[in-house]
Order: structure tokens, then C-alpha cells, then sequence
């Protein structure tokens, strides 16, 4: 049997637990026969051109874990961002853990989509934004909304910032020899709220992982949401990441995407302006070696006048490792006064590296600044021998271009201490220890 099949004969099973008399029920219904139609995207779609998932579907995977794996917090700490203090919500083999988890409910809900989806003090905001943005035509994505069960809720009221950064950590023991997790989160930012999140995805042994997980984020007015991203996880573990974003007029949304380890990695990044004077921020920084491949799929929908989008992604690809980086901007008729900027730069440091990228912009406006471009190259020689001459040894002064290509994305990052956290991964990839405190 493969992967499609036992997936499709395993939601036999998972109805069985759940409330078929619930509304999700129907959504749940409609999106298993979406992906049964559509099946795991091919290379043949071009969205997926340089991206094959034929491998993962030979694995057999576990669906369902069998059993709960507890974790110690001291096995774990060093994947949490402990400098600071935060409210954590944390998952073992997709299963919530009140014991290494800290939630408040402190004029804000940050808990389980398990609870969401199933008590009645919920199902008002249930209503009105679950599975509203997220693509009803994407297969994996449909394939989550069939399987949603468990995950980050977060709603924040109008006016409301909640104490501490949130964190969502999923762990994956390795109890079972290949596992499927598939985490559905729904983030509801209202009117003149504030939030931070930081997610990690980590797997803690060599035993495969696919992680196929869905976020529907909405921003109402005048709401800033800091989204933060850290991939850094074994060379046995792979994640399809959706995330879709919905922002109403003077919202402020920015997400870091900082791609650093795993098997495979594909995000799917999706903006839609519903509204003016809106601004939308997605940074990455990927650095690969080995067999590693990471897929930026990036869209930004200027649908309403006189907003911004930024896209700036930079990629350090070495050994046999292969990049991708698919970003659309599209500009409707009416979305004038529109000011569009991305960018794709790539750093190859190994003659078996390789880099597809793609910027496209499609305007259907006449008043407005759009731009996108790309580069791809080696390391400046020039420079690489000013460095060298003035003492530095070449692997450091190698590392010490790497490090400067990619850091004006940290400029943004607004928490000191993960900033610093990302600091020492990017220090760990290149191997060398660079010139300041880590």
C-alpha cells in the first residue's frame, strides 16, 4: 500500500474518534476527497518542478503514534529559546504535553486546536476563521484539513499583547521507525493586538520524519504578528510548511524563515492584503550541505491600494545541496500606489550545489513600484584575499563573507536573544567561531 492509500484508509479510522455531527466534519469530508482526487503533487505541476516528494512516498509511514513519549525538559532545553522567558506550547509525536508546555489565559486563549475544534466557547471564532484562508485546492494542504485535529490556537482580543513570545515546538522521539505528523494551527490577531512566535520543528533521533503542517494567520487592523521560523532539524527529517496570511488595512505582518538542517523542506509562504496601508515582510536565510534541499514558495496578493511587500531571501548552498526559491508577486487593477520589493541572492560554495530560482510579478496596476531580482555566484575573490592578506586564515575569512552576505536579514528580527540564538546557528554552519560573543 502507498502513502496515498494508507492515508486515505487511515481517515476511515481517525472519523471514527471525532465528531461526525460537529461542522468540521463536512470540511474534513470535502478536503480528504480534494486530495484523493489530486493525490501528492508531482514534478509534472510547475510549482513543484524542482521538487520530487517520490521518495517520502516510498517510506511507510506511521500515521497515528502508537503510544506517548514522555520527554524530560533538561533532554530537551537546548532546543527552546530559555534565554527569555516564554509561553510554550509544545507537542510529542503530535501529541500536546501539559508538562513541558506553559500557557496563559490571560485576557488572551493560547491553546489546543483539539479544544477549539470541539467546545462550544470556541466555535464563534471557529466560524468565522477556520479554514478561510488556507487553499481548498493545494492537496497537502487539504490533506491537513482532513487530518486537523491537533494544534497551536492562539487568539488575541483587540488591544491585547500577550506577556511573553509564544513558542510551538514539535518534537518527534523517534518511538516509532517513520512517523506523519501533520499540526494544524489557526493564529487570530484582532484589531490593535500584538503577538510574537517562534516555531521549531525537531526531531530527536535518525528515524524518519514527515511533518506536513498547516497555519492560517489573521491580522485585523492596525495588528502587528512577528512570525519566526527555525528549521534546523536532522538529516533524516522532512517538513511541508503552509502557512497562509490574511491582513486587514495598517497591519503589520513579518515572517523569518531561517532554513538550516533537515532531509527536505518545502514553505509555502501566502499573503493576501485584504485592506490598505498594509505591510508584509518575509526574510529567509538558507544554509545547506550535504543532500539537503529547501524550497522557498513565496506569493504576496496586493489586492487593496497603497501597501508594501518586502522580500529579501539569501542562500549559502554547499556539498550536494539544492536550493529553490519560487516568489510571485501579484499586483490587481486596483491595487494602486502598490510598492513591491523582492529579492533572491545565492552564494554557491561547492561546484555540486545547485540553485533554481524564479522571481515573478504579475501588474495589472500602472501606479506602482514593483521590483525583483536575483543573483547567483561565488564567494568575492577580491575580498577573500583582502581578508587573507591582512592575517585572517582562508577558512575564516570564507566564513566571515558568508556571515556578512547573510546578516542584514537579522536587522529585523525584534527579539534580542533569538537573534542571538540565530547567530551561533549561522556560526555552526560555517564551521568557524566568528570574531564577537556567542
Amino acid at each position: 500500500m502507498d502513502l496515498k492509500d494508507k492515508l486515505i484508509s487511515s481517515f476511515m479510522a481517525f472519523e471514527n474518534n471525532v465528531d461526525i455531527d460537529h461542522p468540521v466534519h463536512d470540511v474534513r469530508v470535502e478536503a480528504m476527497k480534494n486530495f484523493e482526487m489530486k493525490g501528492f503533487p508531482t514534478k509534472k505541476q510547475e510549482a513543484w518542478k524542482y521538487t520530487s516528494l517520490n521518495s517520502l512516498q516510498k517510506v511507510d509511514f506511521s500515521i497515528f503514534p502508537k503510544e506517548v513519549n514522555a520527554l524530560e525538559y533538561k533532554d530537551v532545553k537546548k532546543y527552546f529559546l530559555h534565554e527569555i522567558d516564554t509561553y510554550k506550547i509544545v507537542f510529542i509525536d503530535g501529541i500536546y504535553s501539559s508538562f513541558l508546555s506553559e500557557t496563559t489565559h490571560d485576557g488572551v486563549d493560547i491553546c489546543l486546536m483539539s479544544s477549539a475544534l470541539t467546545k462550544p466557547m470556541y466555535q464563534p471564532v471557529i466560524d468565522v476563521y477556520f479554514n478561510k484562508v488556507a487553499s481548498k485546492d493545494e492537496s497537502l494542504t487539504t490533506l491537513n484539513t482532513a487530518f486537523s485535529r491537533e494544534g497551536a490556537y492562539i487568539y488575541i482580543p483587540k488591544n491585547k499583547m500577550p506577556k511573553k513570545p509564544v513558542e510551538i515546538v514539535h518534537f518527534a522521539t523517534g518511538n516509532e521507525a517513520s512517523l506523519m505528523l501533520q499540526p494544524r494551527n489557526l493564529i487570530v490577531v484582532e484589531e490593535n493586538a500584538e503577538l510574537q512566535i517562534i516555531e521549531r520543528h525537531q526531531s530527536l533521533t535518525s528515524n524518519e520524519v514527515l511533518t506536513n503542517c498547516v497555519t492560517e494567520i489573521f491580522a485585523g487592523d492596525n495588528a502587528i504578528v512577528d512570525y519566526y521560523k527555525v528549521q534546523n532539524d536532522t538529516a533524516s527529517s522532512s517538513l511541508i510548511d503552509n502557512t497562509y496570511i490574511d491582513q486587514k488595512d495598517k497591519s503589520v505582518v513579518k515572517v523569518h524563515t531561517f532554513s538550516f538542517g533537515g532531509k527536505l523542506t518545502r514553505n509555502n509562504l501566502n499573503f493576501y492584503q485584504n485592506g490598505e496601508y498594509i505591510d508584509s515582510t518575509m526574510k529567509g536565510v538558507t544554509i545547506l550541505g550535504e543532500k539537503q534541499h529547501v524550497d522557498h514558495h513565496t506569493l504576496v496578493h496586493h489586492i487593496e491600494p497603497n501597501c508594501e511587500s518586502h522580500q529579501d531571501y539569501k542562500g549559502i548552498y554547499g556539498e550536494n545541496s539544492t536550493g529553490v526559491f519560487n516568489g510571485k508577486i501579484i499586483v490587481d487593477k486596483v491595487a494602486q500606489k502598490t510598492n513591491a520589493f523582492q529579492q533572491n541572492n545565492n552564494i554557491l560554495v561547492s561546484d555540486k550545489a545547485t540553485i533554481n530560482t524564479k522571481p515573478q510579478l504579475e501588474i495589472f496596476a500602472d501606479d506602482v513600484k514593483c521590483s525583483h531580482g536575483c543573483t547567483i555566484g561565488q564567494l568575492d575573490e577580491e575580498a577573500l584575499f583582502y581578508l587573507q592578506s591582512r592575517g585572517i586564515p582562508k577558512k575564516e575569512a570564507r566564513a566571515l563573507l558568508m556571515y556578512a552576505f547573510a546578516n542584514n536579514v537579522l536587522e529585523s528580527v525584534r527579539i534580542p536573544e533569538l537573534k542571538t540564538r540565530i547567530n551561533k546557528l549561522i556560526a555552526n554552519k560555517l564551521g568557524v567561531r566568528l570574531g564577537f560573543d556567542l
